[in-house]
Formats: structure tokens, C-alpha cells, sequence
């Protein structure tokens, strides 16, 4: 039997029939004969399940209890196969029953007391019929090779096309409150104007328009999305596709989306974790700007009340450790000693370019990285590229930096060490592990970080030719 999946509009909407504590939503399904039947929701990228319920004596089964549903996309999932149909929920349409059958649901489905499921699907049963009729017209078109027939076949489509159009368009217009209506106008397809000028120019024109109406028919705001199919997959393609990837872009586009679900205090709390957690465990370098912006700009300044104290703590006190690690920024000053026993600043090393590099004798990559480290000095150390060399290591443990110097004939780079651990350099630079490199320019502005040792031929060639 073929899966249901509503995944572009799912719609279902309260009504004021009667305003009862709790829900109660009584299934009946023709030839299903399992024992079980689940109600589940959609919830951000996820879907739950919220209840089982058995079949009761009358052969019903009724999803029922004493707090109101979160109003959203549900479905009513059926064993073995999890096939599903969906259901509206909303504030006012939390007591109703329905009647359908196991494998034709969106035909057979009838419902009382849910006008806004009712006309939910209506508009399905609606699209059910046209689409076999576009889906075999598609075909045609596919498979004719005359202009004529190819124009007629389009023609017929593009009608098919409009009365589906026309019908959401009505519907939104009579039922302007329904969420049915907020479902179906939040995926309208954008209206494009015309656009003029080169290929090129009309195509970033469409990207441009694209960006700024694309929530135009979306309410952000509207607290029910969050347990919709789509709002996730659209916030998603905003940021991940339709933002440049860069952290500046990145963060307009994020605290715009933050500020615009801020009414619906569940779907802000969702998207503000959602979107710490994404950028804290990114691997792209340059991207811990973002989650150093969200932690500081929300969480530290009590926008994320839901956090536990320590928890927020924590966050808050690994984005000021991050801040001033951020790529642009001036790299924060060291005073290290040399294997001579003289002092050395970081602000001190006059070279157009630095590279920092944290490391251990007895760290096993530290000791693959060598070679690599020791062959990148020789083909860069005339091109204005000075490597300031820092062991982590203290006290009585710092001889072996110099042993081990000297065993690899690595003398010729800038070697130091913090003797005392007065610079505190783990936490200075949050070198949490070995090696640990930066970039640094002719300021010490931070131009690139935690890149391995085998990227670094590549990536300063890269710099030094963009200066070329």
C-alpha cells in the first residue's frame, strides 16, 4: 500500500464549537485490523509520538486526556507499516471524531465537530483529483517530440496549474483564520516579477527577490508551525542556501529569523538551541562567530531563561573565552621565553605573517605534524612567514622541548615556552588540544585558526597570492 506523505500541506485548524477542557479525538478505520494505533507530531526536523491507544469495545480508538494538545500537525500512525494520515489540532478543534478506512483514508475520511479538518480535506481530496490528471500530461509532454503537441500538453498544464491556484486562493480568502489557510498560504509559491538584464544580472535579481519575500506568506510568529512539516526544512533552506556562508550573513540572517519567531516563545526557544548547538559543533573554520554572538547577545543577556545556571554558565563563559579568538580579531598577546631564557612578545615578532603553533614532545599528532611543519618553514620562511613555535609544557617538563628541538633540527624556528604558566596560554588561546595553529597578519588580526598541519601549505599560498 503506498505511503501518505503530506508533506507540503499538511493542514488541519481549530474550531469554536465548544470550548472543553483537554482533548478527545475518537478514530474509527474500516479494515484496519491491528490493536494499535499511535498519535505522533511533528516537531521542528523530528516527529514524536505523543500516544498509543488500543482499539475500545465499540471497535474506536480515542486518543484522549485531561491537558489541551499543542496546537500543530499530528498524524494518526497505523501498524505494521506506519503508513499514516494527518490530522489538525488546534486550540479550538481538540474534540472530534472521525471515520475513514485503511487504504483509501484521504477519500473515505469524514469527520464531526472539525470544520478545519473538514476543509482540509476538501482542498487534498481536491488535489488527489488533479494529479493524476497533471501527472499523465507530464508524461505526454515527456514523451512528445512535436512543437504543436508540446505547446497544447503545456497549455492544458499550466490550466491545471491555475485552478489549483485559484482554488488556495479562495480558500485562504474565505477562511482567512483557519490553519488550513496559514498552511496553505505558507507555501504559496513566490510571484516573481520581471526582471531585466544579462543572464547573470537576472539571476541574482531572483536570488535577492527571493531572499526578502520568502517568509512573506510564512507567520513566523504563529506558534502552530513549530509542529508543522515544513517550517524547519524552509527555516533551514533560508540559512543554509539562501544566506552566504560567512559569519556576518550568517548572524543577520539568524537574529532576523530569532526576532520574528520571538511572539511564539516555543518556536524562539527551539531555533535559539537549535542554532547554538549547530554553530558550537561546527567544524567550518571561522564559524564559532556565530555561536559566540548567540551566547552572548541571547543567553548572557537573559533571552534564554529555560537554561539551568550552571549550563548557562558554562556557555556564556566559553563564548568570552572564544571572543577574542574570533578570525579578524588581534590575537592576544603572549610574553613566552626563549630556550636562551630571553623574553619574547607576540606583538613583538615583526613578520607580514605568524603562524602559531602549539605543540608537545610527547604528543603523538604533534609528532606527525613535524615534517609537515619543518617543510612548510624551509618553502616559506623567505616569503615573510615567521613560525613561532610554543610547547606546552611547564616547569621541570620544559628541557624536553629543547631536546626534542634539537633531535628534529627544527632550531631555525621561533621556539618558546611559558615556564611558570603565568600566560596561561591553554586558556589564553583555548588550546584544548595538540597542535593548535593559527594564522596571524602583520597585526596579529587573526586570518585563520585550527587548521591541521597538512593544510597549510595550500592555505598560505592562497593568502600569499591574494596579497599579490
Amino acid at each position: 500500500m503506498k505511503k501518505l506523505f503530506l508533506s507540503i500541506f499538511t493542514l488541519f485548524v481549530g474550531f469554536s464549537l465548544y470550548a472543553q477542557q483537554g482533548h478527545r479525538i475518537e478514530v474509527e478505520i474500516k479494515d484496519y485490523d491491528q490493536s494499535n494505533l499511535y498519535l505522533a507530531y511533528y516537531y521542528g526536523d523530528k516527529q514524536y509520538v505523543k500516544d498509543t491507544v488500543q482499539r475500545d469495545a465499540n471497535g474506536r480508538f480515542v486518543f484522549k486526556g485531561e491537558e489541551a494538545l499543542e496546537p500543530g500537525v499530528y498524524m494518526v500512525v497505523m501498524e505494521p507499516e506506519n503508513n499514516f494520515f494527518q490530522l489538525i489540532v488546534d486550540e479550538d478543534e481538540q474534540n472530534y471524531s472521525l471515520s475513514t478506512s485503511k487504504d483509501n483514508y484521504v477519500q473515505d475520511i469524514s469527520f464531526q465537530y472539525a470544520p478545519d479538518n473538514e476543509l482540509f480535506y476538501e482542498y487534498l481530496q481536491f488535489l488527489e483529483e488533479k494529479r493524476p490528471q497533471a501527472a499523465q500530461l507530464q508524461e505526454e509532454l515527456s514523451n512528445s517530440s512535436d512543437e504543436v503537441a508540446q505547446q497544447n500538453i503545456q497549455s492544458q498544464l499550466d490550466q491545471i496549474n491555475l485552478e489549483v491556484r485559484e482554488y488556495q486562493d479562495k480558500l485562504i480568502q474565505e477562511h482567512p483564520k483557519s490553519f488550513t489557510a496559514a498552511i496553505i498560504k505558507a507555501n504559496l509559491a513566490i510571484d516573481y516579477p520581471e526582471f531585466e538584464g544579462s543572464p547573470e544580472e537576472v539571476q541574482m535579481s531572483q536570488y535577492r527577490y527571493t531572499k526578502d519575500h520568502y517568509f512573506d506568506n510564512l507567520d513566523l510568529s504563529d506558534p502552530r508551525m513549530l509542529r508543522t512539516p515544513f517550517l524547519f526544512s524552509r527555516i533551514d533552506n533560508y540559512v543554509q542556501r539562501l544566506t552566504y556562508q560567512n559569519p556576518d550573513s550568517l548572524i543577520q540572517s539568524i537574529d532576523w529569523i530569532l526576532n520574528e519567531t520571538k511572539p511564539a516563545e516555543e518556536t524562539f526557544k527551539f531555533y535559539l538551541i537549535h542554532f547554538l548547538n549547530t554553530y558550537a559543533r561546527s567544524k567550518i573554520i571561522g564559524m564559532d562567530a556565530v555561536y559566540v554572538h548567540l551566547a552572548l547577545n541571547y543567553y548572557a543577556t537573559g533571552q534564554a531563561d529555560w537554561t539551568d545556571p550552571e549550563q548557562l554558565e558554562k556557555i556564556v563563559s566559553n563564548a568570552k573565552t572564544l571572543e577574542p579568538l574570533l578570525i579578524g580579531k588581534v590575537a592576544p598577546d603572549l610574553k613566552l621565553q626563549r630556550p636562551d631564557g630571553l623574553p619574547v612578545r607576540l606583538h613583538e615578532v615583526n613578520s607580514p605573517y605568524t603562524v602559531l603553533y602549539f605543540w608537545r614532545y610527547d604528543c603523538g599528532a604533534c609528532k606527525t605534524s613535524t615534517p609537515i611543519m619543518k617543510r612548510f618553514f624551509e618553502k616559506y620562511k623567505d616569503q615573510g612567514v615567521q613560525l613561532m613555535a610554543v610547547c606546552m609544557k611547564t616547569g621541570d617538563e620544559v628541557g624536553g622541548c629543547w631536546d626534542y628541538v634539537n633531535e628534529q633540527e627544527i632550531g631555525d624556528w621561533l621556539h618558546t615556552v611559558d615556564p611558570n604558566g603565568t600566560a596561561q596560554v591553554h586558556a589564553v588561546y583555548d588550546v584544548k588540544s595538540t597542535p593548535t595553529i593559527y594564522i596571524l597578519d602583520q597585526e596579529k588580526r587573526i586570518v585563520l585558526k585550527r587548521l591541521g598541519a597538512d593544510q597549510l601549505d595550500e592555505v598560505m599560498g592562497q593568502i600569499l597570492e591574494g596579497k599579490r
